[in-house]
């Protein structure tokens, strides 16, 4: 038998509904992101520096070990291979004629990348309240502290904000969230006697946002390999679940990568798809690798957008993914 639940009251003040509220607020925050392009400049410095050397390659139009810069930051073989494939043909077709044109080129070849694989960067909560938020991923990629840094991007748009502690089998993770829930102003849906399933604390939870008139409920879950194929198909129970106690629900599956593992992300991102069907990603600690590359072969390899990129430690560094951002960050 499911344990009972309980939740811990934190301040929350609760926003006037309208119309389009969900649609307003993503365009919102994605605004905001623009403006703080200096944060994100100088969390990718690392990979800045990595490729710092595609200026002089360029400017002697060496397009071989170009490539192998590109593939010293993690953009994949494919990638690096097939931009050094355009960039050659405009070179021959004459519409590229110095290094500073060769330059805008690459750069315009990776943003129309992001943009036609990526989709819509925004995140997509539908109409009705409560939107749910699923957050999945492996042990160690930040999953709990990016939930938590979502709670408090929206706490400051005036959402009213409900977590659901999912992650019942390792209790330091239901801690760190009642710290977040605490720190952002945010209410929390425990497992009281800590033997209730994943599951059911997701279930009640999102109940509880829709009985109380939350506007968000974001719904931590317990880190798996996803080579282990049990803990993998629960993900698959908590999605129905969720989707039982309020159709149409989770409006967002939003999987954690962990930047400094580079291309070997690849391979985890396809296993959470093919399972839950994951609709956008979070790469977290970018700021401590020069391996940026891997946030344009995740969206090329499986077309699903980047929504959030983790650049820091501080409360704003998980920053709305913006790809012309992004791009001019990465290129010195």
């Amino acid at each position: 038998m499911a344990a009972h639940c309980r939740a811990i009251p934190f301040l929350s003040p609760s926003p006037s509904a309208s119309a389009g509220f969900f649609t307003r607020l993503g365009r919102l925050i994605k605004e905001k992101a623009k403006s703080d392009v200096d944060k994100l400049f100088s969390g990718f410095s690392k990979t800045r520096e990595s490729l710092s050397v595609v200026d002089e390659l360029l400017t002697y139009w060496n397009l071989a070990d170009t490539d192998r810069a590109l593939l010293v930051s993690d953009f994949g073989p494919k990638i690096s291979f097939r931009i050094v494939d355009t960039l050659r043909e405009e070179i021959r077709d004459g519409k590229l004629k110095s290094g500073a044109e060769i330059k805008e080129a690459l750069k315009r070849c990776i943003l129309e990348l992001l943009t036609s694989k990526g989709g819509n960067s925004e995140l997509q909560l539908g109409f009705r309240k409560p939107a749910v938020i699923m957050i999945v991923g492996v042990n160690g990629g930040g999953k709990t502290t990016s939930l938590g840094k979502l709670a408090y991007r929206f706490k400051n748009e005036g959402v009213k904000v409900l977590m659901a502690a999912g992650d019942t089998f390792r209790a330091a993770a239901r801690d760190q969230l009642e710290v977040w829930a605490e720190r952002t102003g945010s209410e929390i849906v425990i497992d009281n006697d800590k033997k209730a399933k994943p599951e059911s604390v997701l279930s009640q939870a999102v109940k509880r946002g829709k009985r109380e008139e939350f506007d968000l409920v974001l719904c931590d879950t317990s880190g798996r390999l996803h080579t282990n194929y049990g803990l993998m198909e629960e993900l698959v129970t908590c999605k129905k679940v969720i989707a039982k106690a309020l159709p149409g629900a989770p409006n967002e599956i939003l999987l954690v990568l962990d930047g400094t593992t580079g291309l070997n992300m690849l391979q985890q991102a396809k296993e959470f798809n093919d399972v839950v069907g994951v609709t956008g990603f979070i790469l977290t600690k970018l700021d401590g690798t020069a391996r940026g590359g891997c946030v344009v072969s995740v969206v090329d390899e499986l077309g699903i957008p980047v929504k959030f990129i983790g650049v820091g430690e501080g409360l704003e560094d998980l920053q709305p993914f913006d790809a012309e951002a992004f791009v001019e960050a990465i290129f010195p």
